[in-house]
């Protein structure tokens, strides 16, 4: 197999040599017709619009979300700022069908509309899946693709998948922010782009240092983030985007609190079960390293070929007290403690030809793709189980040691490879009706090198094929209604390396049936959605983070319906809006849940997902007041969820109002925002597969944001 170096190199001279034999064609054959020229494209300023009509997630091409037969939540940069989001979590707890899980207080973790995506995340049609919490100053938009999408991404998306649009060169910015907020929170952002018209040289520089404490007592924040981009014109329908970046962050490895009776403790949000020197013993420090490329050329107004590279470092040192058992007669909570090492590097490299033509009267555009990658995923993990004892509801912590002196339960390396061709075909048939059919192979091997005395190394190759297909029907230009139906697989390492436990279990696989309607109002500038899907996954299995033994679950279902409205309403009033009903249940499962501190052997089948709620709903209004003045507010509910397989314990619903008030003067602009402004005390999320792991979520708080820009 070509290195993607050498492949990026052999497409950069056919580039050349294909756009100097189409320019001499075009010179012989036209007169005095000049050549066509190619613009560097980048990114447009952001804009105060909270309804994005195009994404290119699901299609990987300039479609109109109208015309694709698939749910896709667009998060666009006024909303993130008008929100003044923090987090990816901050992102997606505003997107109908998210369930948000703690994700070990070491990752960015969500489940889409009842399965979890741990590995289901993106940047820039890129896998982005190693295992840190992501920062946003580089972050133009993020658009949340629903249901399977592994047609054009491969591995992966049962409930979907997130990808995140970076800023990117094209346009003269300079801003600088700052942000304090409660808990001692201090931000410093700063964006600077430049763009020479003549030459069509242009860069960008990003970056970002946050340090903070927390309502969760021993919390820390301490990360730092810089990416620079530089796009370059190569000839007349060639360009060239180099990009790298670089982000650290150390925090407090919080697992948050255990259950009693059914339900998560009742005690203040900022008690903490761990070390009571967490701050130098229970930490978690990633390091990730990414440097990439995307060369793109155009043949022409029909044919355009785009090679995309990508290849990342990522280093984690996680530390970390949890309670792994509870003695409720006793009321008393034991602890374990984990030390966890991984180190990863890993390449991807997409190309890609998108070729438009028209035949029979109908248009198509044709997508054309290979993907090439490899990961190599290095660990080592230490779990020493009873470190301590300590009270349940008054806990008085114990002093503990950084590491932990005992054989590693885990040593390996898993080495991960992937090869895929994929094509799509987006047809127009006739002024009211649009179909979207995909096909993608995948050759996944999978391989585990083990480094622990008599333990066997593992090897696996899946061979998956993953179709879609959709039909849309638009009566009006403000009307577009679809039926769709695709499927993704999972395979057994999908986000760790093999297992002696699973090395033998075919890949998972879901599947989407979709029926929905898109709907455009005020001449564009509002728009609603409308979706009703059953999404049904086999063969699913999860990791017990206790015992890191396999857990069968069987059949999972999710019977499901999302409506959004999203957009500019009159007098300068802005919504961002959105309902989900989960019925997520386990429907065939053999398993039993054995986690809940009294209650053992709970059969799951029947039982509905973890983390996922069977009513959410969020609104978010702003309002521009003249002047330059602005104001919003913004209500999320988040119904019951369970925190096991067995139900047996609860997270109940809760429901919080967050406010905004700013104002721009001149090149100023000042911002306030109120978050979970009536004090309400709830549990935000869990781990997904254990009953002890629930946390809290924050009290009132405040931030202050403050940009220039020059």
């Amino acid at each position: 197999m070509l290195q993607p170096t050498r492949l990026s190199l052999l497409i950069a001279l056919a580039l050349q040599t294909l756009s100097a034999t189409a320019a001499a064609q075009s010179v012989a054959g036209s007169g005095d017709t000049p050549p066509q020229t190619v613009q560097v494209i980048g990114t447009r300023a952001a804009t105060s619009s909270y309804n994005e009509p195009n994404a290119t997630s699901a299609t990987r091409i300039d479609a109109p979300l109208r015309d694709v037969p698939q749910t896709v939540n667009v998060i666009p940069a006024q909303v993130m700022r008008d929100q003044a989001a923090q987090s990816m979590e901050s992102v997606l707890r505003f997107v109908p069908g998210v369930g948000l899980s703690h994700g070990d207080g070491q990752r960015d973790q969500v489940t889409l509309r009842g399965f979890t995506a741990i590995s289901d995340q993106y940047i820039d049609g890129l896998r982005d899946d190693a295992l840190y919490f992501r920062d946003l100053s580089n972050i133009e938009q993020v658009e949340v693709v629903k249901g399977p999408a592994s047609v054009l991404y491969g591995r992966g998306s049962s409930g979907g998948l997130i990808n995140r649009i970076t800023k990117k060169p094209g346009i003269d910015k300079s801003e600088l922010t700052a942000q304090a907020g409660s808990w001692r929170q201090r931000r410093v952002e700063a964006d600077l782009a430049r763009v020479d018209k003549d030459s069509g040289l242009a860069f960008r520089v990003t970056g970002a240092v946050e340090r903070a404490d927390s309502y969760r007592d021993p919390q820390l924040l301490d990360r730092k983030a810089i990416a620079l981009s530089l796009q370059a014109r190569l000839g007349a329908n060639t360009s060239l985007l180099l990009q790298a970046e670089y982000l650290n962050d150390r925090r407090v490895t919080d697992f948050g609190v255990p259950s009693y009776r059914g339900r998560p403790v009742d005690v203040d949000p900022g008690t903490y079960y761990g070390a009571a020197n967490a701050a130098d013993v229970d930490t978690s420090e990633a390091t990730v390293k990414a440097i990439g490329f995307t060369l793109q050329h155009k043949f022409g107004e029909t044919l355009g070929l785009r090679n995309a590279y990508r290849r990342y470092d990522y280093t984690l040192a996680r530390f970390n007290t949890l309670v792994t058992a509870v003695n409720e007669s006793a009321l008393t909570a034991s602890l374990s403690r984990t030390q966890l090492r991984r180190a990863e590097t890993g390449w991807f490299n997409q190309t890609e030809l998108a070729h438009t033509f028209s035949t029979g009267g109908m248009k198509h555009q044709f997508l054309y793709g290979v993907e090439f990658g490899q990961q190599d995923k290095d660990q080592v993990n230490r779990t020493k189980a009873g470190v301590a004892t300590i009270a349940l509801f008054n806990p008085v912590l114990p002093v503990l040691a950084r590491d932990v002196p005992v054989a590693p339960t885990a040593d390996n390396i898993g080495i991960v490879k992937t090869a895929s061709a994929y094509v799509q075909d987006l047809v127009t048939l006739s002024p009211q009706w649009k179909a979207l059919a995909g096909l993608r192979y995948d050759r996944f091997n999978q391989r585990t090198v083990e480094r622990r005395a008599g333990q066997a190394s593992l090897d696996r190759t899946d061979h998956a094929r993953s179709p879609r297909v959709g039909l849309v029907y638009q009566p009006s230009a403000a009307q577009s209604w679809y039926a769709s139906f695709s499927k993704s697989f999972q395979p057994s390492g999908e986000a760790f390396p093999l297992a002696a436990n699973n090395a033998q279990i075919a890949p998972e696989e879901t599947t989407n049936r979709e029926v929905g309607g898109k709907f455009d109002v005020l001449d564009g500038v509002l728009s609603a959605g409308a979706s009703l899907f059953r999404l049904e996954r086999t063969n699913i299995k999860t990791t017990d983070p206790a015992t890191n033994r396999l857990v069968p679950i069987g059949t999972q279902r999710t019977d499901g319906l999302e409506l959004t409205l999203t957009g500019q309403l009159a007098d300068g009033w802005r919504i961002w809006s959105g309902y989900a009903l989960l019925d997520a249940r386990v429907t065939s499962s053999p398993a039993v849940d054995n986690s809940d501190n009294v209650v053992k052997g709970v059969r799951v089948q029947g039982k509905r997902a973890t983390l996922t709620p069977r009513h959410s709903a969020n609104l978010w209004l702003v309002k521009e007041l003249g002047q330059g003045l602005r104001a919003g507010a913004g209500l999320t509910y988040v119904g019951d969820r369970f925190a096991n397989p067995g139900n047996t314990v609860v997270l109940p619903g809760f429901a919080t109002v967050d406010a905004m008030v700013g104002g721009r003067l001149g090149q100023f602009d000042v911002q306030l925002n109120l978050r979970n402004l009536f004090d309400k005390r709830y549990v935000v999320s869990g781990h997904g597969t254990a009953p002890n792991l629930n946390l809290p979520g924050a009290p009132r708080s405040a931030q202050l944001t403050a940009r220039y820009a020059f």
